[in-house]
């Protein structure tokens, strides 16, 4: 299994920013997944998941600002930020599983909201 992000980057705030994650080494149609970040000096949190027919669900501190979305053909999974705040700034990571049962993680992608 493998999970590449990429898309993050420096953004001020209420900037937006798309996060995409090229997975392989799995059935990505089969597979529930989710993204999660860590912020600087704390624990990892689940943001957000999708399951393998579309039904998605969102942490309350991003729900309406991000979107999950997947394309499987692309084997890809998407997470669409807007309205960003300085409290986003984070590691950013693509999982294979949902928010509950993790099976792989990337390596993640940096997200820093900046004045």
């Amino acid at each position: 299994v493998q999970l590449v992000e990429s898309g993050g980057g420096l953004v001020r705030p209420g900037g937006s920013l798309r996060l995409s994650c090229v997975a392989s080494g799995f059935t990505f149609s089969s597979s529930a997944m989710s993204w999660a970040r860590q912020a600087p000096g704390k624990g990892l949190e689940w943001i957000s998941a999708i399951s393998t027919d579309g039904i998605t669900d969102y942490k309350d501190s991003v729900k309406g600002r991000f979107t999950i979305s997947r394309d499987n053909a692309k084997n890809t999974l998407y997470l669409q930020m807007t309205s960003l705040k300085l409290d986003d700034t984070a590691v950013y990571y693509c999982a294979k599983g949902s928010m509950s049962i993790v099976q792989a993680i990337g390596q993640g992608t940096l997200v820093t909201v900046e004045e």
